[in-house]
């Protein structure tokens, strides 16, 4: 999880871009590597495979402030969308601190999302990570698109929900980010939490910055 390093006085957290091939996992990182002050940023390294790209960088938010004296700096990672190179997104996800699920809004990609999720799920077991436990955050991407599926029905297909088990969590929250609609609410007599979504459009930046501070937000919330 998050690495602290005492000489430059920041804590280190590693948020993972995760989603099915083409999705727009790369599109989100290379626009905030744009608008993030070349002063507040590492170098972008970019690791090429035959159809898709595995990037990284770094970065130091403004806004975000201090914790205990010691600054947060995040770094920033998609993993490879297709299937075959489980190993690698396995590995990208080893000490992770925060995901970002960037789903194909296009309805005839529906069961790639479901494949891709169901993956991530798969991975962060073996790791031993929970993920209803972490900061996770959904994306529905491609928002612009003729074909792009209803919002009710990827939410169903993607973001359930899951039982709420621990008492002191079951009352209804609402979610900050979408007025009127809860994170945590009952549902047939069962508590069920959701993980908060956005919807966007990443080639035009569209929702890219939103994601990425919620779920920076909810990282920086943890090591408090």
């Amino acid at each position: 999880m998050s690495m602290i390093n005492y000489a430059s006085r920041e804590i280190n957290c590693k948020l993972v871009y995760y989603g099915p091939g083409l999705g727009g996992k790369t599109t989100n990182l290379e626009h905030v590597y744009q608008k993030v002050a070349p002063t507040a940023r590492g170098k972008m390294i970019s690791l090429a495979t035959e159809t898709e790209r595995t990037l990284f960088f770094d970065f130091l938010p403004v806004d975000l402030g201090t914790i205990r004296g010691f600054k947060v700096k995040f770094h920033l990672y998609t993993v490879p969308g297709q299937v075959y190179y489980n190993a690698s997104r396995k590995l990208i996800l080893k000490g992770v601190d925060g995901v970002v699920f960037v789903a194909d809004s296009q309805i005839e990609r529906t069961e790639a999302n479901i494949e891709a999720m169901q993956n991530l799920y798969d991975n962060m077991v073996q790791h031993g990570y929970d993920l209803t436990r972490i900061p996770f955050v959904i994306q529905y991407n491609k928002r612009d698109l003729p074909n792009a599926a209803p919002i009710a029905e990827l939410q169903a297909a993607l973001n359930p929900g899951w039982p709420v088990e621990d008492p002191q969590k079951q009352r209804v929250t609402p979610d900050p980010f979408r007025p009127g609609e809860y994170l945590v609410q009952q549902q047939e007599g069962q508590w069920i939490e959701r993980s908060p979504y956005f919807e966007a459009v990443a080639m035009t930046g569209e929702g890219v910055f939103d994601t990425l501070k919620a779920v920076s937000k909810l990282v920086v919330k943890t090591l408090g």
